[in-house]
């Protein structure tokens, strides 16, 4: 059984995640997380997080993740606690501190963040010994390495690993770059991403005289990393034993999160029909084009030091999010607006089911009030689109450039 696991920065990503296919979702509270620009939970979402995700038979992870000071601590345990009376299905973790905690105060499953830096069997096995249940192993290893790791473990430990998404200069993520740059701390969620900024080399002795490291006259990116993306892959991660392949993105657009979600479901879905023989469908590399990116590399996995993009830190994106489906209506759909589009526009369908891939033609659009629209110009208003196409909630249309 492969878990295709999304992330959920906020609720509309979290329906976004579960409408296109996700069999789990991680998501962070309030505190605690390593993803402090997202949106997050307070305690009432992540209880209806917890109802909803649940009633369709799919789990939720909590990030507890920080690199914990002592101050961290006050709270903790009541915290942990709420996240066990939720139901929360597993908390991902990086501190033994807090993993302590965790163990000693609840009954929480245990899965060990990537950022605890897992490179080996041995280092494997010592987190098991200490009743982590899954392990989400660094971003340095390559195929071969998780397989060996995987055969040293017993079958009950579960082993997860990113296949998906913007990947960090520094180890597993542990860096201290914002930190000294900005005085937002990555460890503890703030990250700035200085290392996507233009750097050039200096030498002390002659101010304002920039030296070549290999720039243009944008500048050079030395420490931006390509994105990550395995789906033309997806035999070879199976094959190594790996058992929830991971999308990063909590801070990325509900449009990001559906696409990409729906992209891995259906590449999955054909690797579980086809086996052996799994080639990654044509429209499924497509959507993977289409959406907000930087270069894509398959990192560490085929063994290297990982590759950087040295050209810009921009992501480039070839579909345009035009709007979301917020309501099934016996003529059409509802949607609510979030890029301009008008009258005689050709959009794109994202979705989970036959739909995906048509175009629908605008030929009519209407406000809440039933008043004619040529141009969808305001922000989040809320259309409805007549239609012979029925599309559901959650659903994406797009504008291809």
């Amino acid at each position: 059984m492969i878990e295709l696991l999304s992330p959920a920065g906020s609720m509309e990503k979290l329906m976004c995640a579960l409408h296109f296919g996700a069999d789990a979702v991680y998501l962070a509270g309030k505190n605690y997380g390593l993803r402090a620009a997202a949106d997050n939970f307070d305690r009432g979402e992540l209880e209806a997080a917890a109802r909803l995700v649940h009633g369709l038979g799919k789990k939720m992870y909590v990030t507890v993740n920080i690199f914990a000071h002592d101050r961290d601590f006050d709270g903790l345990s009541e915290y942990l606690g709420y996240l066990e009376s939720i139901g929360a299905d597993g908390v991902i973790v990086s501190d033994p501190g807090i993993l302590a905690t965790v163990r000693k105060e609840t009954g929480l499953q245990i899965h060990l963040s990537t950022q605890a830096n897992t490179t080996n069997k041995y280092a494997a096995a010592f987190w098991a010994e200490l009743g982590v249940k899954r392990i989400v192993l660094a971003r340095e290893l390559s195929l071969d390495e998780i397989k060996e790791i995987r055969d040293a473990l017993p079958p009950e430990i579960e082993l997860e690993a990113f296949v998906h998404g913007a990947m960090c200069i520094s180890y597993s993520g542990r860096c201290l770059l914002s930190d000294f740059t900005t005085g937002r701390h990555g460890n503890h969620g703030e990250c700035a991403q200085a290392c996507r900024w233009e750097y050039a080399l200096c030498e002390r002795t002659r101010a304002n005289e920039y030296f070549p490291i290999g720039e243009d006259g944008r500048g050079t990116y030395i420490l931006n990393s390509k994105d990550l993306n395995m789906a033309p892959y997806i035999k070879e991660l199976a094959g190594a034993g790996i058992n929830s392949f991971k999308v990063e993105g909590r801070v990325k657009s509900p449009y990001y999160v559906a696409g990409v979600t729906n992209a891995y479901r259906r590449a999955i879905d054909e690797y579980l029909r086809t086996g052996e023989n799994y080639v990654l469908p044509k429209n499924i590399e497509r959507e993977l084009e289409l959406l907000s990116h930087r270069q894509y590399s398959t990192g560490f996995y085929f063994g290297g030091k990982g590759e950087q993009c040295y050209d810009t830190s921009k992501p480039e994106q070839k579909g345009i999010f035009a709007a979301i489906v917020t309501k099934e209506e016996t003529d059409g759909f509802c949607v609510e607006m979030r890029n301009r589009f008008k009258v005689g526009d050709a959009l794109e369908v994202i979705s989970p089911d036959e739909n995906n891939g048509k175009r629908i033609e605008v030929v009519e659009m209407r406000d809440e009030d039933g008043n004619s629209v040529t141009v969808a110009d305001k922000v989040q208003q809320i259309l409805h689109i007549k239609s012979p196409i029925r599309l559901h909630p959650y659903d994406i249309l797009r504008i291809n450039v």
